[in-house]
């Protein structure tokens, strides 16, 4: 079976450019934060549970809000695809 007519790599590829943007997305949280809040002077800074705010924003909130979002993504968008051909499929190839 070639490769672009097979429904495996379509939902394969969705799923990667998918974890792609979550990555992507990931790392402008957090650089957002961590330089936005935290390009300042230190005795401006101000603190959330003992922790600087672009810290907690960038790290631990950050951390919370992404771990879901790739929960959700797992739960509600990702599909089980086998790895295995069928034997059918396979002679047919051969023929």
């Amino acid at each position: 079976m070639k490769k672009g007519n097979d429904w495996r790599y379509r939902i394969s590829n969705r799923e990667a450019i998918m974890g792609t943007v979550l990555a992507l997305l990931n790392f402008i949280w957090w650089y957002a934060f961590a330089y936005g809040l935290g390009g300042r002077p230190v005795k401006e800074y101000t603190y959330i549970l003992g922790f600087p705010a672009w810290f907690f924003y960038s790290c631990i909130v950050g951390f919370i809000v992404f771990t879901l979002l790739v929960w959700v993504m797992v739960k509600f968008f990702f599909k089980e695809v086998p790895f295995e051909t069928d034997e059918a499929e396979e002679e047919s190839e051969s023929r």
